[in-house]
């Protein structure tokens, strides 16, 4: 193993551990490199490391401390990812999107509490065919966002939505325009909607797999013509 690699998993045990919780300061570099027994310059390369996946936050000036290592933190990375790959791997993308986010609908519908329940729906009723692009993406972002965030898992949720990131979206809707199939995907996020408000949990996922499935397709015609 690299030192530099033996140094990153020297601190991730300690947080791994419990010796370092969320919020917490590091020691200082010298005493923290003795004490694991590494060189300072292996710790500070470490520490660069888990800075940029966002572990710690160096703050200049007054100490490197572990960030909240909320999910949505952790993985904020990979819509970046994301974003640089081919539509090929796109395709592999959304097959693992409609996977988890199919289930997680189901769960919606089961887990849902009442109030976001009312808010997704209206969230579909504040939206038409006639839109500008910009606000269809906004709302396919908060559409499908809510509905993951009520299937309580907050990792879930990261993952989801790091798999269609904005830039993507925008370039499906535009798609969707061209083809004039905007309506049928706003029935679509209707049909969907309403089976999480009939706490259907079986013909939410059906619903939603479906929806996933139809971009994958559009997707597919526009990668091979």
């Amino acid at each position: 193993m690299a030192v530099t690699d033996e140094a990153i998993e020297k601190i991730k045990a300690m947080i791994v551990s419990g010796e370092l919780g969320p919020g917490d300061r590091l020691p200082p570099e010298k005493e923290l490199a003795e004490r694991l027994g590494l060189s300072r310059n292996s710790m500070r390369e470490a520490v660069k490391a888990l800075e940029v996946i966002r572990v710690l936050d160096v703050r200049r000036g007054d100490g490197t401390y572990v960030t909240s290592l909320e999910p949505d933190l952790l993985l904020e990375a990979i819509g970046f990812v994301v974003d640089m790959h081919d539509d090929d791997s796109l395709l592999e993308l959304f097959a693992v999107r409609r996977m988890l986010e199919s289930q997680a609908t189901g769960l919606a519908a089961s887990h849902g509490e009442d109030a976001a329940i009312d808010a997704l729906q209206e969230e579909v009723d504040a939206v038409d065919a006639g839109v500008s692009i910009d606000d269809l993406v906004e709302h396919d972002l908060r559409f499908h966002r809510e509905i993951v965030r009520m299937a309580g898992n907050g990792y879930l949720s990261s993952l989801v939505e790091g798999l269609s990131s904005q830039t993507i979206r925008a370039r499906v809707w535009r798609g969707l325009t061209e083809q004039g199939a905007v309506e049928r995907t706003l029935a679509e996020h209707r049909a969907i909607a309403d089976a999480i408000a009939q706490r259907d949990p079986g013909l939410a996922t059906a619903l939603a797999t479906a929806h996933i499935a139809g971009v994958e397709r559009w997707l597919r015609q526009a990668a091979h013509g």
